[in-house]
């Protein structure tokens, strides 16, 4: 079977969906589909020299095609909400011309805008869907028609996609995944700490991940104020940008025991994970896409690490964990995450039981779900 897999992205990239494409393609590779990556050629200075196989990590390389566009947000230049609409026109429309007269079984897509052009002269598309935003409901209801199959990450996105009259059989829920083979960590939580030069004698609450208010960095920044000097919150990764925002936050709010890491290569993420005595998922309630449509990768990170995980408790992320496999606490309530990693600290049955759920959360299990259904 010769796939290709279509996304507006730069590989490799820091951000967690770089990840998430590639370890996809590697999945399909594994079960035996002949598969052809198809990027945006977008500049990435940070990865100039980068081999993208080593980075994530895969042993089986596989061709990647790089496409052409008009790319004014990695040029510095801002028209504002104008440069995206650009930027993803001008990739749609170098995709079409690059796959019209592709002999393929499957163009798998997580850009809805390529797969508009594609959808009038081909029928053998597939759109995994992340989000729901109101301003493409038109492009969806004229796309999910035309296209073979919708693959959504949880069942938020589902529901909404049926009430724009879908047949239900048309759309497959598959929840993100994970690497098992890369999250099984042999060295002990010292050992791990002394590789990365974290804090031996402090009980490590640790964030991975991008650092957006949304994600709920702020209010485990805040939590800081409820937890003793026994402790110490570790932040790994994020942006530039984002990081000196929450940097300039802790300080104007006098907050401490604090550390911001910068980004790091997904092949230290585990030893993090393995240092940590809580790792924490603190996402607000109060964006949509946060609390109806994610389905965080480090939730299965997390679960993978056997480490105990407290978790806000929201609709999006009890979809995987619960009251027997984390610890939940109220969404954007410092006082109350604080208390909860507290409990955690004395609560190794939920990570037990987190480490057993996610056996079927695999990235090969997510694409036989899909190739078969």
């Amino acid at each position: 079977m010769k796939i290709i897999y279509l996304a507006n992205a730069r590989i490799p990239t820091e951000k967690a969906h770089g990840i998430q494409i590639m370890k996809m393609c590697q999945a399909f590779q594994g079960v035996g589909a002949d598969i052809e990556l198809v990027v945006a050629k977008r500049i990435n200075l940070e990865f100039k020299d980068t081999d993208v196989f080593d980075y994530y990590n895969i042993s089986e390389k596989f061709p990647i095609k790089r496409l052409p566009l008009f790319d004014l947000v990695d040029r510095k230049r801002s028209l504002k909400g104008l440069s995206v609409i650009i930027q993803n026109t001008t990739f749609a429309l170098s995709a079409f011309f690059y796959l019209l007269f592709k002999k393929v079984d499957i163009i798998y897509a997580r850009d809805e805008f390529s797969l508009f052009f594609l959808s009038f002269f081909k029928n053998n598309l597939v759109l995994e869907l992340h989000n729901f935003p109101r301003s493409r409901f038109f492009l969806y209801k004229w796309l999910f028609k035309k296209v073979k199959k919708i693959v959504v990450i949880n069942n938020k996105l589902k529901e909404m996609t049926v009430d724009l009259g879908i047949d239900p059989d048309k759309i497959l829920v598959a929840h993100d995944g994970v690497d098992l083979n890369q999250f099984t960590v042999i060295e002990t939580k010292e050992e791990c700490r002394r590789k990365l030069g974290l804090p031996l004698d402090k009980k490590l609450v640790i964030y991975t991940g991008q650092l957006f208010k949304w994600k709920g960095v702020y209010v485990l920044a805040e939590a800081s104020r409820f937890l003793d000097d026994s402790y110490q919150i570790v932040l790994v990764g994020g942006m530039e940008y984002d990081r000196i925002k929450l940097e300039k936050f802790i300080k104007e709010k006098q907050l401490d025991k604090i550390i911001i890491i910068d980004h790091q290569s997904p092949d230290l993420v585990p030893y993090y994970l393995k240092s940590a005595d809580v790792l924490i998922l603190p996402n607000s309630s109060r964006e949509r896409i946060s609390r109806l449509f994610t389905s965080p990768m480090k939730m299965f990170e997390y679960m993978a690490s056997g480490r105990p995980i407290v978790a806000s408790n929201l609709p999006s992320i009890r979809e995987v964990l619960n009251e027997r496999n984390s610890i939940l606490f109220k969404p954007d309530d410092p006082r109350d995450l604080a208390d909860k990693i507290q409990i955690a600290l004395d609560d190794q049955k939920v990570s037990e039981k987190a480490l057993l759920d996610v056996q079927k959360y695999t990235w090969h299990k997510r694409v036989k779900k899909i190739l078969e259904r």
